[in-house]
């Protein structure tokens, strides 16, 4: 790879695997912490790839002391994505990003690729290398117009994004490495470079398990954060606890603030909140585009639960797509017969999305090293200091 260190991250052939850094630096998941959002259960991996059939692709980037980005791929299916295509919705939240493939996802309600998830300036290169990677393809001899789907957040304060060090052999790597099983988590894939509150954010990812009785359905979130705000965890104000929060600065100048304002000089979160996050949600549950629309804009909800309010320089989008038998759509079908479900039960469904979004993006931050690239550092969030604040404010016990 262009004498790239590639740091492949794709996991999913046995048991859970975790890089040395993560190890060493004692990051843990969420429920680790006792963090477990919500009333439903998660699946065994509590991961987006808890939902059959859906694999995860990483490739870490890594060079010298400026390149660290990378790429994440999400197959929705063990088959051709383009000849099998599943029922998908895009919701923007806010519209501040690059989401290739958009236009033409929300024309047909499908995907007819895998999803990349990459920095914001290899977007365009990620989607060729995709394109060419679906036309070597069995059965894609005569195919002449590929719609490839491909999100970004910009890592641009510890990537040399403007090198846009993405190749198309760490595309292909990535989708051709995808599997099942455990993913990778903190900084690595798309995540490597990310930051989210302040601190350093990654790739996350959770799932629900619905009740029998509620379907039995499986939702699998996977996320990929580089935003801002003010960081709570189920409801504790850790961002605020910790000193590093969005507006502090200004809010450190109102009356009666001296503590506040002592901790804004030493914070580098003195921001607006911009960055960005993409949400991707899987789901087993017959759920056609329509629906899934209203299943994405659920996403919204378990991000502003983390402590987002979407800044005017964010770009927030969530994407939901079904792997569900009865809604996947042949590509040269010329008559559509499915069965999905009706709009009453899709309540539980909304509910398991807004949970999973919440956790995966605490297991983004959890699980997030330290690193460092292009004279920056983001620092890990400090998980002995967020055990105390969650302790403070009863949501562990002390």
């Amino acid at each position: 790879m262009n004498h790239r260190r590639s740091t492949l991250a794709a996991l999913g052939l046995g048991a859970m695997l975790l890089a040395p850094d993560v190890a060493a630096q004692g990051r843990v998941r969420a429920r680790d912490l006792g963090v477990a959002p919500g009333i439903f259960a998660p699946g065994p991996l509590n991961a987006i790839t808890d939902v059959g059939g859906v694999r995860v692709g990483q490739v870490t980037l890594s060079e010298g002391d400026r390149v660290r980005t990378g790429v994440t791929a999400i197959l929705p299916h063990d088959g051709n994505a383009y000849l099998s295509r599943v029922p998908a919705a895009l919701h923007v939240g806010n519209g501040f990003g690059k989401f290739a493939g958009s236009t033409q996802l929300a024309e047909l309600g499908e995907l007819e690729t895998p999803i990349l998830l990459t920095c914001t300036l290899c977007v365009w290169k990620a989607a060729d290398a995709m394109a060419e990677w679906m036309l070597e393809r069995p059965g894609m001899k005569n195919v002449r117009s590929i719609n490839p789907v491909v999100g970004e957040t910009n890592d641009g304060g510890l990537n040399d994004i403007r090198s846009r060090p993405v190749t198309a052999a760490a595309v292909r790597q990535a989708l051709e490495i995808a599997a099942g099983g455990p993913v990778a988590e903190g900084s690595v894939g798309a995540g490597t470079g990310t930051i989210a509150f302040g601190w350093k954010g990654g790739i996350g990812t959770s799932s629900r398990v619905l009740p029998a009785s509620l379907g039995g359905w499986t939702v699998g979130v996977l996320v990929q954060t580089n935003f801002g705000g003010v960081l709570q965890v189920m409801g504790a104000p850790v961002g605020r606890e910790l000193g590093q929060y969005a507006f502090q600065r200004d809010v450190s100048t109102a009356p009666g603030s001296a503590a506040a304002g002592a901790r804004a000089a030493r914070s580098p979160a003195d921001d607006t909140g911009d960055g960005s996050v993409i949400i991707i949600i899987a789901t087993d549950a017959p759920v056609g585009d329509r629906n899934l629309g209203r299943v994405a804009s659920r996403a919204m909800m378990g991000l502003g639960r983390t402590g987002s309010s979407a800044s005017n320089g964010s770009g927030d989008y969530a994407l939901a797509f079904s792997t569900a038998s009865s809604v996947r759509r042949a590509w040269d079908a010329p008559r559509l017969t499915i069965t999905e479900l009706a709009n009453e039960e899709m309540s539980a469904v909304f509910q398991a999305t807004v949970e999973a979004v919440e956790e995966a993006i605490y297991n983004s931050l959890f699980m997030a090293t330290t690193v460092r690239g292009s004279g920056r550092t983001a620092e890990a969030i400090p998980l002995d200091r967020v055990r105390e604040v969650l302790r403070k404010y009863g949501i562990v016990p002390r």
